[in-house]
């Protein structure tokens, strides 16, 4: 076994500090802000959905999420099984076909959806726009005007999101279909652009998984409601019923059976983020939680943001990638070795959980931004960081 020559370090003293909430995995993600199990009602376990009082409270997230993502009044929206991926997949198997396709993928879960249209519905009719992690695909080359769009507004595994809406046409004749999972509730969407928008309760705002909201725009409605794909829908992704909207869906009627637990839990963080401010004091948080790491990164001879360009850079999903020279020069696996160190290291001292990339993306840190994670635990956390790395670098081998 040969061993990388390094340059003596002094490995610096353990930060005084810690973390109240040393969680920043970025999914699920951290419970909101003085989150307690006391907290939530209980009025409706072990009841049916279908009665009054939890079909009431499963109507109460889809208004309460409209109304703090100042979504139109006309856009339909409902809760689904399946979490956000079940969620885009019925968006996906109920409207394209119709027209032309094309597919934005960057990240792991735009990849995804490129293969299910690829290799499930078979679309002829294609284009794909790539690129690697950290960057966007030239977003001008795309036919918003004529063709359906598929596309992640904020590539949660890659950290780089679209940063506006300008180069979706207003007047067009295909749909978009946005996977918006880790933008929701962080980021401002222009709904006037967006026919399909999918997201989950456990990204923003902090909610348990298995459960996915779904809007369609007036035109989605539409295309629903006039179009029927080649392929026959499972019971679990329909959304029409002899040729019309199931409205039922979109009132607080889910096509399975919920957690109304985790109902009551969303619900709960839902009327948090109205006391704090709305959209507006959801953003302002996710946004200084980027400018915490931004700051840190500023000054790091270590690392740097997967995504260069700033206007790019997620505020939820924070990528990160080692620059340090000792790091470039071994190879990938043992990059990932080099960040496991790390990361283990982390969760021993109970100070960061799940800080990783994820496990397609090249070796990094993934933090988790969005507004139930406070400022100061990720400015505590950037020392722990520098803690860990010069631990990992002062150990190396290869």
């Amino acid at each position: 076994m040969r061993y990388l020559l390094i340059t003596k370090i002094l490995v610096m003293n353990e930060p005084s500090s810690k973390p109240q909430n040393p969680n920043f995995s970025s999914g699920p993600t951290a419970k909101r802000p003085g989150w307690a199990f006391e907290h939530l009602s209980t009025k409706n376990l072990g009841r049916s959905h279908r009665a009054p009082g939890p079909k009431s409270s499963l109507k109460e997230v889809i208004d309460l999420s409209k109304r703090l993502l100042q979504m139109p009044e006309d856009y339909r929206l409902g809760i689904v099984p399946g979490s956000d991926t079940g969620a885009f997949e019925m968006a996906m198997w109920n409207v394209l076909g119709a027209r032309g396709v094309d597919v934005l993928s960057w990240e792991s879960f735009g990849a995804g959806w490129k293969t299910d249209i690829e290799k499930q519905l078979k679309i002829n009719d294609v284009r794909y726009f790539e690129a690697p992690y950290g960057e966007l695909p030239d977003l001008l080359e795309v036919d918003s005007l004529t063709r359906d769009v598929v596309f992640t507004w904020n590539g949660t595994t890659s950290g780089a999101r679209v940063p506006n809406g300008d180069w979706i046409a207003e007047q067009r004749s295909g749909l978009t279909l946005c996977d918006a999972t880790s933008a929701t509730f962080a980021m401002a969407l222009p709904w006037e652009k967006l026919d399909i928008v999918t997201w989950s309760w456990q990204k923003v705002m902090g909610g348990e998984g298995a459960h996915g909201m779904i809007a369609l725009s007036p035109r989605a409605v539409q295309r629903l409601e006039t179009y029927t794909p080649d392929w026959p829908l499972p019971k679990i992704f329909r959304l029409t019923k002899a040729g019309a909207l199931i409205e039922d869906i979109f009132e607080g009627a889910t096509i399975n059976t919920p957690s109304m637990l985790a109902v009551e839990d969303q619900l709960d963080t839902l009327h948090w983020a109205e006391q704090i401010g709305g959209l507006e004091a959801l953003i302002s948080r996710s946004q200084k939680n980027l400018a915490t790491i931004r700051e840190w990164v500023s000054g790091s001879p270590w690392v740097d943001f997967l995504t260069a360009i700033p206007e790019q850079q997620s505020s939820t999903a924070i990528c990160l990638k080692v620059i340090h020279p000792q790091f470039l020069a071994l190879g990938i696996d043992e990059q990932r070795q080099f960040i496991k160190t790390m990361t283990t290291e982390l969760e021993a001292q109970h100070v960061g959980y799940d800080v990783g990339a994820y496990r397609d993306a090249p070796p990094g840190l993934r933090l988790w931004g969005g507004a139930t994670v406070e400022a100061s635990d990720l400015q505590i956390l950037t020392q722990w960081l520098d803690w860990s790395f010069e631990r990992a670098l002062g150990s190396q081998e290869v």
